[in-house]
């Protein structure tokens, strides 16, 4: 099962702004409402940040935990980032990131050998709402975690891009893994940020 974030994809744009707690309360609905008690639990970048957010939230719902390519706190330099990205999109609209976000998510080797693979992103990434992208950027920013990753009870195995070098770099993600007990990371080789 995989869905949309508010505003993305196939998903109604609300009024922002939006947190973490609106977007960890998105996925408990989705899952209510399809009647899944328990589940294996995979999130990617703002994904495995909101998975992270819900295996506190909500430990007995969580089987296992694999958190890729991500964060458990928005620090300065990072904010710093999305808080540029967020004025141009407001200034020139979306199309002026998706080159960008594109070039960023992929190492060069793989940009090389699959051009097909970014034009669907690039799709992807073109298919988010204005608010959606406001909302879900604002709820990111505000993201902090970190300090309770060791309420995380599900056997959890953090998963980064050995390339990635913003979203959630290696060297950060083994970091998180020593947060919770007994989980372990692993790095995927010659990936980047969408590692998967």
């Amino acid at each position: 099962l995989r869905y949309d974030l508010r505003g993305h994809g196939g998903s109604e744009a609300t009024k922002g702004p939006y947190t973490m707690e609106t977007l960890v309360a998105d996925l408990r609905a989705v899952l209510d409402s399809l009647k899944v008690k328990k589940t294996h639990l995979v999130g990617l970048g703002l994904g495995g940040a909101i998975a992270q957010a819900f295996a506190i939230e909500y430990p007995a719902r969580v089987a296992r935990l694999m958190p890729c390519c991500c964060r458990a706190r928005m620090v300065p330099d990072f904010a710093a980032m999305w808080h540029k990205l967020r004025e141009t999109v407001q200034q020139n609209g979306l199309e002026s990131i998706v080159e960008p976000t594109v070039q960023r998510w992929f190492s060069e080797d793989f940009k090389a050998a699959h051009p097909d693979v970014l034009e669907k992103i690039r799709k992807m990434i073109r298919g988010t709402t204005l608010e959606g992208y406001l909302g879900v950027t604002a709820a990111f920013l505000g993201l902090d975690v970190e300090d309770r990753l060791h309420e995380i009870k599900a056997p959890t195995l953090y998963v980064s891009g050995a390339e990635d070098k913003l979203g959630g770099p290696p060297d950060l993600m083994k970091q998180l893994a020593e947060e919770v007990k007994g989980a372990r990371h692993v790095s995927v080789p010659g990936a980047a940020h969408i590692a998967n």
